[in-house]
């Protein structure tokens, strides 16, 4: 069943056994039309606050398109696991990518950084465009998989001052080659944790050095080297499969 999200249904008065027609916003309304929704098909509707509604669209006009809403339930798709994505901005579609998947991963927040080996430098109107398309790439992510709670995507922000105000996690973890911890080495299961993933060039040394004294472990997957938008994506998946929903 198509999902849409609309964030402002929590603000709605929806009581049980009370339907209620919403008119959709147009952005909606051009997605409907994309997928050529018929009148009076059934939608889901999300809130990105843990809430789906169930809705039938009604079309009343050209540019006049309400859902009739008739139940309202929470519904959780979430991992029991809480991740952080620290992810160096890659270049080309690579982050878009990035953000896609991870969303789908079951991630609940991204921060984008920029680090010393990063090829993308962005100024302040370009960056706030790319967050906000990052924004609407972890929507769009959410419609299709799912999930209910809209992960947070930050805007972007240099590594260094980011690791002198991270929030706290149960386990802190950097993707570099020169690691020697692998997964399967960690005994204690988190049920908050970070990881960090390089851009396309890796980590400086300087870098590495002030995430450990951050407390983050240095750890590999295996004996090969992953590309970037690979590495944060594989290690998700792997934490959902030790200690997640996989």
């Amino acid at each position: 069943m198509p999902r849409f999200y609309i964030p402002n249904l929590s603000e709605q008065n929806i009581l049980p056994d009370t339907e209620l027609c919403f008119r959709l916003p147009e952005n909606t309304v051009r997605h409907i039309n994309s997928l050529r929704l018929k009148n009076g098909e059934c939608i889901t509707l999300f809130d990105g606050k843990g809430y789906e509604y169930s809705a039938r669209l009604n079309i009343q006009g050209k540019n006049a398109y309400c859902a009739e809403i008739w139940e309202k339930n929470a519904v959780s798709r979430e991992s029991p696991l809480h991740i952080a994505l620290i992810q160096a901005v890659s270049t080309g579609e690579k982050m878009d990518f990035t953000v896609q998947k991870a969303v789908e991963l079951g991630v609940n927040e991204i921060y984008p950084v920029v680090s010393a080996h990063s090829s993308v430098r962005l100024n302040n109107e370009r960056a706030e465009k790319r967050h906000r398309r990052w924004q609407e790439i972890a929507i769009s992510a959410c419609e299709q998989c799912g999930r209910n709670l809209l992960p947070t995507i930050h805007p972007i922000q240099p590594l260094s001052t980011l690791l002198t105000a991270l929030p706290q996690a149960d386990l802190r973890l950097l993707l570099a080659p020169q690691g020697s911890l692998k997964l399967h080495d960690i005994h204690n299961a988190p049920q908050r944790l970070t990881i960090l993933i390089g851009a396309e060039g890796g980590f400086s040394s300087a870098e590495i050095e002030l995430a450990q004294q951050s407390n983050f472990q240095a750890i590999v997957l295996g004996k090969r080297i992953l590309r970037t938008e690979t590495a944060g994506l594989s290690t998700i998946a792997a934490l959902q499969t030790l200690w997640g929903d996989f």
